[in-house]
């Protein structure tokens, strides 16, 4: 019943089912590294021998030097990271590496572990979003005054500025970077000297090993700390919301490249050809960042769906909290490296931008609140009447700009010449100056902002 593949019966299964090793391999540095701290702290505590310490010290530095040279080995009898370390300390040094696990769990050992692994995955996020929201800026100073649709629904409404656009992205990944702060921030506690639940009856000092390990303070209650993996959802769920607005950036490049709209050209080295057509150029890079972004959220809902029926304290369900982190850490590494990579070097088409502004009356509502300013006519009343005219633009195929001052006057005799000096696409961005609008001297003042922001965030702590 058991079919061919397992021919050991159950016995084998159990052996399948149960081995974390080929993926829990990823955390032999953390496991290392926590090994060592809590050594140390048994050795300053007495509770095992300064000479056992120091043995056990030594072999996790020269197994750490093994693993880093040839990787780690995967005996599926081991099952994962934290007894095939153990397995390898005995070899090294005899039965004194038992010690080790003295005042300790694999329970708290592998929420240390995993801590500090998403620990670090969190504060690459935050230097590499730091490098797009700098590329973001960069070129939003170019292009403060570049002119371009503004859409809504994907149709022409009103015309901005490209570093506006821009910056518009900034101010999303500038929340994002928040989220991954806040998240580091909630995971700064260590679960090491918790046990298997119930914390234990040696004198072990957790204010030690949390202080070797960086944390700010050790866990404060023992089945939530060996329970806990929000942390680990709190880095799924800013990688979800970062990689969405990833996605909107990159479906804007994938637009702005194709032949239609010709606002951009992406970089070649993050675009394709096609095995049949030699004229394509193809938006992969781009692609496959808004791709990711399915799979990071998949990543987030499977570790929120493990999680959400699991009494205190642990149970083997969690062995599958970390596939998807892995999984999503990598593709979300990638993703923002790539899209900082298309935001420097993509080559922007100002004339193109300039010209699609121009079409579809992108002017409209500046002839609408020209007559509420100047001709002191109702929004609604001023609504309509622009509507009219853009009506018989469209009768003549010319821009609101082109119709003639007998032509609006036909609309409404209370239009006269100065009206025109606000239908230009020009007027129609430098007027929008209230704070946050995509006129260039806001613009302009918002780069400068979110300069000396990310100059603040990148200066060392006092």
């Amino acid at each position: 019943m058991w079919g061919g593949r397992f021919a050991e019966g159950p016995s084998a299964i159990m052996r399948e089912i149960n081995a974390s090793i080929p993926f829990d391999k990823a955390l032999w540095r953390e496991d290392i590294r926590a090994s060592k701290a809590h050594v140390a702290m048994l050795g300053a505590q007495g509770i095992v021998s300064a000479e056992d310490a120091e043995t056990i010290t030594k072999g996790l530095h020269e197994i750490a030097a093994e693993y880093e040279r040839d990787g780690v080995p995967e005996d599926w009898d081991l099952e994962d990271i934290h007894m095939t370390v153990e397995a390898r300390l005995t070899d090294l040094v005899g039965p004194v590496a038992g010690r080790l696990h003295t005042a300790r769990s694999r329970n708290d050992q592998v929420a240390t572990d995993f801590k500090l692994w998403v620990r670090a995955a969190n504060a690459r996020a935050i230097a590499a979003l730091g490098a797009l929201r700098s590329a973001l800026v960069e070129r939003a100073d170019e292009h403060c005054g570049t002119i371009m649709p503004g859409f809504t629904h994907l149709q022409t409404a009103q015309p901005v500025t490209l570093g506006h656009h821009l910056m518009a992205y900034y101010e999303m990944l500038t929340r994002d970077t928040a989220r991954f702060a806040a998240a580091q921030e909630r995971l700064d506690e260590c679960p090491l000297g918790s046990a298997a639940l119930a914390g234990t009856g040696f004198p072990i000092d957790r204010g030690a090993t949390a202080s070797a390990l960086e944390f700010s303070a050790p866990t404060r209650n023992s089945l939530d700390a060996v329970s806990d993996r929000d942390f680990a959802l709190d880095y799924l769920m800013a990688a979800s919301q970062c990689s969405i607005h990833l996605s909107r950036l990159a479906e804007e490049l994938i637009l702005w490249a194709s032949q239609p709209f010709g606002f951009a050209s992406l970089p070649d080295q993050l675009s394709t050809g096609s095995s049949i057509m030699p004229q394509k150029r193809n938006p992969d890079a781009a692609e496959l960042v808004r791709g990711h972004a399915g799979r990071i959220v998949g990543a987030c809902t499977s570790l929120m769906i493990t999680m959400k029926g699991l009494p205190l304290a642990y149970s083997k369900d969690m062995q599958n909290d970390k596939p998807p982190v892995f999984e999503a850490a990598s593709l979300f590494d990638l993703s923002l490296a790539a899209m900082t990579g298309m935001i420097a070097e993509t080559t922007f088409k100002p004339d193109r931008m300039r010209a699609a502004a121009q079409a579809g009356h992108a002017t409209a509502t500046d002839l609408a609140d020209w007559l509420v300013r100047e001709a002191d006519i109702p929004f609604r009343e001023a609504h309509h009447i622009t509507g009219e005219a853009v009506k018989l633009a469209d009768t003549k195929a010319c821009s609101l700009e082109e119709l003639s001052l007998e032509d609006l006057k036909g609309i409404d005799d209370r239009i006269d010449e100065p009206v025109f000096k606000a239908l230009s696409i020009e007027a129609s961005v430098a007027s929008r100056a209230s704070y946050g609008g995509t006129a260039p001297d806001q613009v302009r003042q918002r780069v400068a902002e979110a300069r000396e922001r990310l100059a603040a965030e990148n200066s060392p702590e006092d």
